[in-house]
């Protein structure tokens, strides 16, 4: 096994998954399904029966998998969840990084952003690509409150964990943030939707000092290809040739990432890529993100051995 700490950029928690999103309900049935917007699917690996996607049965795929530490981001579709994971980062300090979430859907929401703040998140996620985007009701990242809220986030040290929409329909917006806010810390997830027209647009705002790209949901956007995913690894070394493999993080998006892999198969066709050297395969499954999100210590998980082996 690799001699380097693994560290997930991109995860969720939730005891309760229940939303509205774009008026269609998001709900938990038995055995991991949901009725996500009137269709039945399956959200979580079908032993996880009782829908809850806690941080003890997380923290057990880490440690099976040997990754250290996770970022747990924040998505409309699982609701609000601050109130959950306050509690987990406060029991788990060491294991997870968590980011609060606020209605950015509807005006309001820096009043939201202090108090998280205040509260001691030290990120906050936005679900970018699910605000509207319509001619009229479009919710821009440049408007006069989320330029507020993010240069309150600058002057904190708060982390901006954001995924955007398909392609570079906000990359323009999310320029004029980090022009009018060089020091904001950001990550940008989902790969910058690789497998979509336009997805290096978004991987090159990596080229701006504080702000990164992590892969959260790569095998989920490259399912088609399914493991070993030689296309996500092909779109990883794209991007680091273009903007420096110091600038990727890995992210797996669990748990739905799961419920056709393993957790630890959403990282280790990257362990055994040819195309990335071992310098890279560190920087990009740990390092960067341990700089990033400031990780002090990370614990020592040993190799346990299958009763297949």
């Amino acid at each position: 096994m690799q001699d380097f700490k693994i560290i997930d950029a991109h995860a969720h928690l939730w005891l309760k998954q229940e939303a509205t999103v774009n008026g269609r309900r998001i709900c938990q049935l038995p055995n991991g399904r949901a009725d996500f917007m009137g269709e039945e699917r399956q959200m979580l690996p079908p032993f996880m029966i009782d829908g809850k996607n806690s941080a003890e049965v997380f923290l057990s795929n880490m440690d099976y998998a040997q990754v250290s530490a996770a970022v747990i981001t924040q998505e409309f579709i699982d609701g609000n969840q601050n109130e959950y994971l306050r509690t987990v980062e406060s029991r788990y300090p060491d294991r997870f990084f968590v980011c609060g979430l606020c209605e950015f859907r509807s005006p309001g929401f820096l009043t939201e952003a202090k108090s998280l703040i205040d509260e001691g998140f030290r990120g906050i996620a936005i679900p970018a690509h699910r605000l509207p985007l319509g001619e009229h009701d479009r919710v821009r990242l440049n408007s006069p409150e989320m330029m507020e809220m993010f240069k309150l986030m600058e002057r904190h040290g708060t982390i901006l964990s954001i995924t955007l929409a398909d392609g570079d329909c906000q990359v323009g917006e999310m320029e004029e943030v980090i022009a009018e806010c060089p020091d904001l810390k950001i990550a940008v997830g989902h790969f910058g939707m690789v497998t979509v027209e336009g997805w290096m647009e978004q991987i090159k705002l990596a080229r701006h000092k504080n702000v990164m790209i992590e892969s959260g949901g790569i095998t989920w956007l490259f399912n088609s290809e399914f493991y070993p995913f030689d296309g996500a690894v092909k779109a990883i070394r794209e991007a680091a040739d273009k903007v420096g493999i110091e600038k990727l993080m890995w992210g797996s998006d669990y748990p739905r990432t799961i419920t056709a892999i393993t957790y630890r198969m959403s990282y280790d066709f990257i362990v055994k890529s040819q195309l990335l050297s071992e310098h890279e395969k560190a920087a990009f499954l740990g390092t960067n993100a341990q700089r990033f999100y400031r990780f002090g210590h990370l614990v020592d998980l040993p190799y346990i051995k299958n009763m297949s082996e």
